[in-house]
């Protein structure tokens, strides 16, 4: 089983809210998963980010792996250096070549 750190759509139509939550990566995107970490609002000014970090950096010690996504948020919540081992980790900037006049 992998377990993911995703996004869930929640509020009316027009009008998105987003749940953080912990489930299987087999499962559907609103459909059932294991726990609630977080609530992220993108209709206020500024948007409203709530993360239970102490319950992300667990399942991500279990190894759960967070979505794009998810990555960013828990980014801008302070976890970005726990989401080690992750394919876009691995991607480096090429290095830039010397100007030469």
């Amino acid at each position: 089983m992998a377990v993911r750190i995703r996004l869930t759509r929640t509020g009316a139509a027009k009008q998105p809210h987003y749940r953080l939550v912990v489930a299987d990566s087999r499962s559907p995107r609103d459909g059932r998963f294991i726990e609630i970490i977080g609530h992220y609002n993108p209709r206020v000014d500024p948007p409203e980010l709530v993360v239970d970090v102490e319950k992300a950096t667990e399942w991500m010690k279990r190894g759960a792996r967070p979505s794009d996504t998810a990555r960013a948020l828990l980014a801008k919540a302070g976890l970005g250096g726990t989401t080690r081992g992750t394919q876009s980790d691995k991607v480096s900037e090429p290095e830039a070549e010397p100007v030469r006049e």
